[in-house]
């Protein structure tokens, strides 16, 4: 009987007991700390010991996680034996050894980053900086034609700036002084534009010693030998010039985080002092609340220098390689605006518009004008951009407007004279025009093709074959007599003309 009361009381005891809980299956097989759980400890560390025997990367972060249970001197010692590597090396990366070389440098930057500051942040500021200051001697014996090495420093650079602003400020200007004494060996500017990145997240406080020491270096530098001064061996002179300027740079930056229009304006001054920015001057003379001081410094003459003229500006047409600087004149514009003078300031927009046909420009203009009036002005810019000697940049225009109606208007108005070259305007805008406007799609759909074919451009046959399949579509849409010669005698007049072209016809075919 007692047997019997026993065995009944182990019994219900286990029932009560709450039964091993099964493991949840992850749901979806992506990589996620969800997903990850599932997994057993003993299955996870052979998935990183058989990736630690595959990468050399991989195994240098799970060392650094290692050594992080040891401490941050421990990490630290990791990190300074892999720079020290660094530093002393000489050979040259070429392409096939780049992807493998900026994978261990990320590796070292993360090590830093993710290892040793949680444990102490100043030893991981000191490390990036020293990564940073050998950034030129590795950079300069890598082939980073594709910038892969190069965005692994900017991002050490850009960590470098954040961990250092949440410093003390008495320590954040020892980093960023040590950092100062770094900018004669920046040939990649890190460190100057870590510096111009950090500047603004100091305190007051701290930027009176930064502009002192800033002072300190430019009046340490040797005294440049003027402006008609042989260059050294080396190129000593240009290199005094360019840290005089780099030093004088940051100087302005504090003088902007201060508002200080006039120190920028005399450290400008001293700097060019025949050829002064006079945007930069004007810009923060207007933020100043000095409109009339602003004007009268944009409209001081500088002499024409260098013009880089861009693609765009060649599908605008009619470059003016004397005109006036986009830049100062949007800035003109808006001192005219802060001193109340709105016709100028309007006469500027539209004189602006003329040369440039920027619809943001044209837009500005038209909300300013008073009601009612802003339909015959548009009507007026329609009309202009119409009677431009080279109509490709009117077709921009009206396509980025948009008028899609006056853009088929265009194309049909000037159907001799698209130029296939100009593919970046045409196709997109063939593109555009293709559902309300077939006719005049299919004629820029022709000249681009004429153009790939007559300068055997084999790289775009690809292109050309799915022009030409358009225009067979767009065929279908037309009336007869449209557009001459039909569809049919073009593609046969392509076939006669460009038959021996068989990477072309053989992608039509496909």
């Amino acid at each position: 009987m007692a047997r019997r009361a026993k065995a009944a009381v182990e019994t219900a005891a286990a029932e009560a007991k709450p039964a091993a809980a099964k493991p949840r299956k992850p749901r979806s097989t992506t990589p996620t700390r969800e997903s990850l759980a599932a997994l057993s400890h003993e299955r996870l560390i052979a998935l990183v010991l058989e990736e630690v025997g595959q990468s050399a990367a991989f195994k240098k972060r799970v060392r650094a996680a290692l050594a992080a249970l040891q401490g941050p001197d421990t990490v630290a010692a990791m990190i300074d034996r892999r720079l020290s590597a660094l530093e002393k090396a000489r050979g040259y990366i070429d392409w096939q050894k780049r992807r493998a070389f900026a994978a261990d440098l990320d590796a070292t930057l993360a090590t830093i980053l993710a290892d040793l500051k949680p444990l102490d942040a100043g030893l991981a500021l000191d490390r990036l900086l020293r990564f940073l200051l050998g950034a030129d001697a590795t950079l300069e014996r890598v082939d980073d034609s594709s910038g892969q090495v190069h965005a692994v420093y900017e991002a050490a650079a850009e960590a470098a700036s954040g961990l250092a602003a949440s410093l003390p400020a008495d320590a954040a200007v020892r980093f960023a002084t040590r950092a100062l004494a770094g900018l004669e060996g920046d040939g990649f500017g890190l460190i100057g534009g870590l510096l111009v990145d950090l500047l603004p997240n100091l305190s007051a406080a701290a930027l009176d010693p930064l502009d002192a020491a800033l002072t300190e270096a430019i009046a340490a530098l040797p005294a440049s030998e003027g402006k008609g001064a042989v260059l050294a061996a080396g190129g000593q002179e240009w290199e005094r010039r360019y840290q005089r300027h780099r030093l004088n740079r940051l100087r302005q930056v504090i003088a902007d985080i201060r508002g200080d229009a006039d120190a920028f304006i005399a450290i400008e001054q001293e700097m060019s002092p025949e050829q002064p920015d006079t945007v930069a001057v004007a810009e923060r003379l207007l933020t100043a609340g000095r409109a009339a001081e602003a004007l009268d410094w944009i409209r001081r003459r500088r002499r024409q220098g260098m013009r880089v003229v861009t693609r765009a500006d060649l599908i605008a047409g009619e470059i003016d390689a004397e005109g006036p600087d986009r830049a100062r004149e949007a800035v003109e514009i808006r001192i005219l605006d802060a001193l109340g003078r709105r016709d100028e300031a309007q006469s500027l927009r539209w004189s602006r518009f003329e040369a440039s046909l920027d619809p943001d420009v044209l837009r500005d203009y038209l909300a300013r004008l008073p009601d009612f009036e802003d339909e015959e002005a548009l009507e007026r810019a329609f009309a202009h951009a119409a009677s431009r000697k080279d109509p490709h940049g009117a077709l921009s225009f009206l396509i980025r407007w948009p008028n899609l109606d006056r853009a088929a208007r265009l194309v049909l108005d000037r159907r001799r004279e698209w130029s296939g070259r100009i593919w970046e305007l045409l196709a997109p805008a063939a593109e555009a025009l293709e559902p309300d406007h077939p006719l005049a799609a299919s004629i820029l759909y022709r000249a681009l093709i004429d153009d790939i074919l007559e300068r055997g451009r084999a790289p775009a046959y690809g292109h050309g074959a799915r022009h030409l399949a358009r225009l067979g579509e767009l065929a279908r849409e037309l009336a007869p007599g449209d557009l001459s010669p039909s569809h049919e005698a073009y593609a046969a007049g392509l076939r006669k003309a460009h038959g021996r072209k068989s990477g072309f016809w053989s992608q039509v075919a496909g």
